[in-house]
């Protein structure tokens, strides 16, 4: 049901008169965060265990076949018990990778669509505002497969913001064609063992911060998650230490669920440790200490 003072806003005209909603008109899904809580309120239990949910798309897994049944049972019981209905067109089960929020998740992890990566590599050089555009979109869309992503798309946002009227230069188009060379192979994101040791690996630039969350199995290091960000102008001016704080504090913001269930290990070149643990760093008036406090 709909709130009374909200009726009035899915009001329209008929030749009998004026009509308003009593409901959601055409459901839950146009009201996705009410749809949201609703469904992690019929899943409590499942969701991170036996199920993923994000609004209506809904993802039943087991590490085993012989638990996918039981699971999917589980979830059937309750879609019966909250009389919520699925479109069978639309329903996929008994799969041992699917397409979820955009990925493709599979049993070696989460994989960049074969769409996305084939629209880029088809891609021909882009020669308009649009088309560069639509090629910074399409890069967007794959930064958390992208090593250090903003430096790999500078040049096509710098080609952006330039004044003259032929904005694709040399430089964009060997950024564009080594893209497509890093695309042709690009990174399997893999999942983290419960309690196990992560490690963040931070790098810096005069125009951007990266990090890229690792894990470690059988002495290889695998990729779970990769973050950048361009530095703002007062940013650029930063010395190195403040840069990697920032890259840090990112990370940290961005993937907090993965830094509270695991204990996160910082790698790079610069002390940190004596350099945070240090008395000057630790007052409370320091300004590096001001940054690192978000972690």
């Amino acid at each position: 049901m709909m709130y009374d003072d909200d009726k009035a806003k899915t009001s329209f005209i008929i030749e009998r008169g004026t009509y308003c909603y009593k409901v959601m008109p055409f459901g839950l899904k146009n009201a996705r965060a009410t749809y949201q809580r609703l469904v992690n309120k019929i899943f409590k239990e499942q969701i991170g265990r036996t199920m993923e949910v994000y609004v209506d798309d809904m993802l039943v897994k087991a590490p085993r076949r012989g638990d996918h049944l039981k699971n999917l049972v589980e979830a059937f019981s309750l879609l019966r018990q909250y009389r919520i209905k699925l479109n069978p067109s639309k329903c996929t089960f008994g799969v041992s990778s699917s397409r979820f929020r955009g990925y493709l998740v599979t049993q070696r992890g989460i994989e960049a669509h074969p769409r996305q990566i084939k629209a880029i590599l088809e891609m021909k050089s882009p020669s308009t505002v649009k088309e560069i555009q639509s090629l910074t979109g399409r890069t967007a869309a794959l930064n958390r497969f992208l090593s250090k992503s903003t430096d790999k798309c500078r040049p096509f946002f710098k080609a952006l913001k330039k004044g003259q009227k032929d904005k694709w230069d040399e430089e964009c188009e060997v950024a564009f064609q080594s893209l497509k060379t890093y695309l042709t192979s690009p990174p399997l994101l893999s999942k983290p063992v419960p309690g196990e040791d992560l490690f963040v690996y931070l790098a810096v630039s005069n125009s951007a911060v990266s990090s890229a969350l690792i894990r470690e199995e059988l002495g290889a290091q695998h990729p779970i998650f990769y973050t950048s960000k361009a530095l703002l102008d007062a940013e650029t001016r930063y010395p190195k230490l403040d840069k990697l704080i920032l890259a840090l504090v990112i990370s940290a913001r961005k993937l907090r669920h993965y830094y509270q269930a695991h204990r996160v290990i910082v790698m790079t070149d610069f002390p940190l440790r004596s350099i945070l643990h240090s008395p000057w760093c630790l007052s409370a008036t320091h300004e590096v200490g001001n940054r690192a406090k978000p972690i």
